[in-house]
């Protein structure tokens, strides 16, 4: 077709050269910030205004909704030609192949894809039907998620349970029957769960070569965004699509690879050229989004990874100012100073919605969750929910109210709900039956409840009943933290490892919120401060529905992509960003590095690095705390340093 682009005028010297790069592989490393997507829209662009038919280019993404953004930028460019062009996600891909091919591999056309809760129903089935429902055992939902880092992982389904419960009695042989007994049951009912895709994707293209041969052939341009966050599945699938004509662009920055957890595999990137020896390779340098002062921080952060492409951003704008170092007091201090300085950038101009705070973990925003509340600062925790209304952080405090309030019927049905084999009915049917009532002191109404429970959740029970005795024996009645300390060691730690994909993270929340604790007095007064805070959160949650201008909350994995004009990151220490669980992980502290170097380069003008001098531990005692290793790199003259201290 004929059709002229002004690329000099839409676009810079680099993303002009990877534009108009030659045939062939090509690597484009394109750092946080340099217009990524824009420089792959005008590569399609590029490509469909020199004649190649749309159909015979492939751009894979991680989203359909980024693929779908990416086309339509490009048709405004060079009109409805481009709309022939395969274009979504590797699943959206695979899915496209096997409707024309699944009846190779045993599927007929009209296989049902499984989305997760399909998926959780029917391994639920397959867990009922084994029998394994009346004593501990894994929930659906976590052997969906076990099965799923396994295939996505590519480890051997033995390797994977033991790795995933660790020391903990779970029976292997009944996992694995399980999980043979659900991919049999899928086999029956014609059906693929997200996973299967990309497994019988590859599959077929192994087992039928001509089927390989004609998409290879097809698909005469190949394109992959946000290479990095590749798994081994969809690299090798890439690999073997691009094996005729091999001429595939993969963009992607090595330096923002931070999903490791679900699978993804940044050496997927840093061994691109091995397996592509004549892969030239482009770099996205120039950054359009913040100051200077912000990236001279960042590229001195990223700088001590020593397995990555170095790349050093340079920006486009004009001097500002240095990001802040806050040394503050504790938690506590923190949440006042970052609230006192969201006041006044709001007064200065921006919206809430252009300040964001991210934080490594969830329990590290539980402080300033309660006093933005109390100051009546809309915000939006953007992972939906606030700390105080998790599942695991609502279980925990149902024991503490039932040992506060004896009438608390809510608390009392939720504590009871945790056992196995009581549900809903059951929980207000023994309710009913303690004359509604149930006051932790009575030993005989202890010991009623504990003959009228069915014998399956009679274990669990006693162990949740040893607590409340030793309650009442030892004089802790009025120490939550020693309660609740007892509560997740005796019980809930098994119970989070059966019930729940992400059982550490719930964990850590909960180590944090006994932390937390160390704080007040008593029970009385814990809960009399989650209450009021609730309460306020419902209020303000009646405003937010009313007004999107909310601060916005986020751990960095859900920030990633975002951009604000004013960043906050909390707990900036040793131990707590980077994680001390990740740093005694393989490849732990280069993945830190990445995740701290993604919550700098969210910021567009204003950086705040908050770290707070000391924390609780579980016992009540004082943590004192360094700054982040990420920091001490840091040259002094690049921060503007506020040593607030113990100033209260």
């Amino acid at each position: 077709m004929s059709l002229t682009i002004d690329f000099e005028r839409e676009l810079n010297a680099e993303q002009i050269a990877t534009v108009h790069a030659p045939d062939g592989p090509l690597l484009v490393l394109a750092a946080a910030g340099t217009g990524k997507t824009r420089t792959l829209v005008y590569r399609v662009a590029n490509l469909v205004a020199r004649g190649i038919e749309p159909r015979r280019i492939l751009l894979l993404t991680f989203t359909n909704k980024a693929a779908r953004e990416m086309l339509e930028r490009a048709r405004t460019i060079v009109g409805p030609e481009v709309s022939g062009l395969w274009s979504g996600t590797f699943h959206h891909l695979a899915n496209r192949i096997l409707r024309r091919h699944a009846h190779l591999i045993g599927y007929s056309l009209d296989f049902t894809i499984l989305d997760r809760d399909d998926s959780i129903g029917l391994m639920r089935i397959c867990i009922k039907e084994l029998k394994l429902t009346d004593r501990e055992f894994p929930r659906g939902e976590v052997l969906v998620a076990l099965l799923s880092g396994a295939v996505n992982k590519r480890r051997e389904l033995t390797d994977a349970i033991e790795g995933y419960f660790g020391d903990n009695k779970v029976n292997t042989a009944d996992v694995l029957s399980v999980l043979e007994l659900y991919n049999k049951k899928k086999r029956i009912q014609n059906a693929m769960d997200f996973d299967d895709l990309l497994v019988n994707g590859y599959e077929l293209f192994g087992r039928y070569r001509e089927t390989l041969a004609s998409y290879q052939e097809q698909f005469l341009y190949i394109m992959v965004d946000e290479y990095q966050d590749t798994n081994l599945i969809q690299a090798d699938l890439v690999d073997l699509l691009a094996g005729k004509h091999r001429n595939l662009m993969v963009v992607g920055d090595d330096f923002q690879s931070i999903y490791s957890w679900r699978g993804a595999d940044y050496r997927n990137i840093l061994t691109f050229s091995e397996r592509y020896p004549d892969a030239r390779q482009f770099k996205l340098e120039t950054n359009y989004r913040s100051v200077p002062e912000i990236l001279a921080l960042a590229n001195v952060c990223i700088a001590g990874n020593p397995h990555q492409y170095q790349k050093t951003l340079r920006s486009t704008r004009e001097s500002y100012r240095k990001p802040v170092f806050a040394a503050l007091r504790d938690g506590g201090h923190q949440a006042r100073y970052v609230i006192e300085q969201i006041r006044n950038l709001h007064r200065s101009g921006l919206a809430w919605r252009d300040i964001a705070v991210l934080y490594r973990a969830h329990y590290h925003a539980l402080e300033l969750q309660l006093a933005l509340s109390r100051e009546r600062i809309p915000f939006v925790v953007m992972s939906g929910l606030r700390f105080f209304e998790q599942a695991h952080v609502k279980d925990v405090c149902s024991l503490l109210r039932v040992m506060h309030n004896g009438r608390d019927q809510i608390a009392f049905e939720r504590l009871l709900c945790l056992l196995p084999g009581v549900g809903e009915k059951t929980a207000a049917k023994l309710w009913r039956q303690l004359g509604g009532n149930f006051n932790v002191s009575d030993a005989a109404q202890r010991l009623k409840l504990s003959k009228v429970i069915s014998t399956a959740a009679r274990t669990g029970w006693g162990k949740i009943d040893e607590i409340l005795k030793d309650c009442q024996t030892g004089g802790q009645e009025r120490d939550p933290v020693k309660i609740i300390l007892d509560f997740i060691n005796r019980f809930y730690d098994l119970y989070l490892l059966d019930h729940y994909d992400d059982h550490k993270r719930r964990l850590e929340d909960l180590k944090g919120l006994v932390g937390f604790l160390a704080e007040f007095k008593s029970v009385e007064d814990f809960l009399n401060e989650v209450a009021l805070v609730t309460n306020l959160d419902v209020d303000a949650d009646r405003m937010d529905e009313k007004a999107e201008d909310c601060l916005r909350l986020s751990t960095v994995h859900q920030a990633k992509g975002l951009e604000w004009r004013a960043v906050f990151i909390l707990w900036a220490a040793e131990g707590m960003f980077p994680s001390a669980r990740s740093l005694n992980e393989a490849g732990g502290d280069e993945e830190e590095r990445r995740l701290f170097y993604v919550a700098v380069t969210r910021a567009k003008d204003d950086l705040y690095l908050c770290m707070p001098s000391v924390r609780r531990d579980q016992n009540g005692g004082m943590i004192f705390l360094t700054p982040s290793r990420f920091l001490l790199e840091v040259p002094p003259e690049n921060l503007k340093t506020e040593q607030i201290g113990f100033i209260a």
